[in-house]
């Protein structure tokens, strides 16, 4: 499919927030979508994004609002995503492609999949993009430009309804990869779900030292608030991914307290050879991220 070609006469966004709010920008500047409708709970959001021209119209009554949509984007929270098809999968038209923006595919596939009437297809989808900022207002097109958008199709998955998923998040920018959920959710666990359980365990550690240390977060350098940064991110967001994806997080941790145990120990031993080696490996590895 031509991307001069991709067009939805009705696109449904459910969850108009950074990820959903600025999808939507982009549907409506590429002319994508004819007609976007916004579905959320929160009114003020929903009022703000309509105010700002990011969608057309809303609800907060999913049912309602993916009524004759060719497109439904649900960006909700993970462990919302199969409840929130569940109440709009009645009411979805033949040949309309569902998608979404959960972290975790395995547990949302199993559970979204068997939801689809005849005719409807769903797209397992995760862009990796996002700010620690939230809500319509943090939205803008250019957020998935340059960024990884990953689909995990089963057998079960339409064919035709991948390739259109596929090009709208080209449109957007992304580079698209199609992997199976198991895969992705092992592979997030180590590059997404572990650094975000270390930046909340670190910031953590260090609030408890400034109890007996007042001085001690007014010293923080860039280095601390750099390194922290994704400890701003939604608790209850990363709280749901933890209960979705435990397996694989907890096999990270584990590793990852291993490697902890053995910095440990070479600072323990004064062991400067040892640590040297740990660092070096580190750096080549890191500076290999930026070439």
């Amino acid at each position: 499919m031509g991307k001069s070609a991709l067009r939805f006469e009705k696109a449904a966004i459910i969850g108009v927030g950074l990820i959903g709010g600025s999808l939507a920008m982009v549907l409506r500047q590429k002319g994508i979508a004819g007609r976007i409708t916004g579905v959320g709970r929160g009114i003020a959001n929903l009022e703000a994004a309509k105010r700002l021209g990011v969608i057309d119209e809303f609800t907060q009554n999913p049912a309602e609002g993916v009524k004759g949509a060719d497109l439904v984007f649900v960006s909700v929270p993970v462990l919302k995503i199969a409840e929130t098809v569940k109440k709009a999968a009645p009411f979805l038209k033949p040949g309309c492609i569902v998608t979404d923006a959960g972290s975790v595919k395995g547990s949302v596939v199993r559970d979204v999949e068997p939801l689809m009437p005849k005719g409807v297809s769903f797209v397992a989808g995760h862009p990796i993009a996002g700010t620690e900022r939230s809500g319509v207002e943090a939205a803008l097109p250019e957020l998935f430009k340059g960024k990884v958008c990953i689909l995990t199709p089963t057998e079960k998955t339409d064919p035709e309804a991948v390739q259109k998923v596929k090009t709208m998040w080209e449109i957007a920018g992304s580079k698209v990869v199609l992997t199976d959920a198991r895969t992705h959710d092992k592979m997030l666990a180590a590059i997404s779900h572990l650094p975000h359980m270390i930046a909340y365990t670190l910031v953590n550690t260090v609030g408890d030292e400034a109890r007996s240390c007042k001085e001690l977060l007014g010293y923080s350098a860039g280095g601390f608030r750099d390194f922290t940064r994704i400890a701003s991110s939604s608790p209850e967001m990363w709280a749901e991914i933890c209960a979705m994806n435990k397996g694989f997080i907890t096999d990270m941790l584990g590793a990852f307290q291993s490697k902890l145990e053995t910095l440990k120990r070479l600072i323990q031993e004064a062991d400067t050879e040892g640590l040297k080696k740990e660092f070096e490996s580190a750096k080549r590895l890191r500076d290999s991220l930026l070439d």
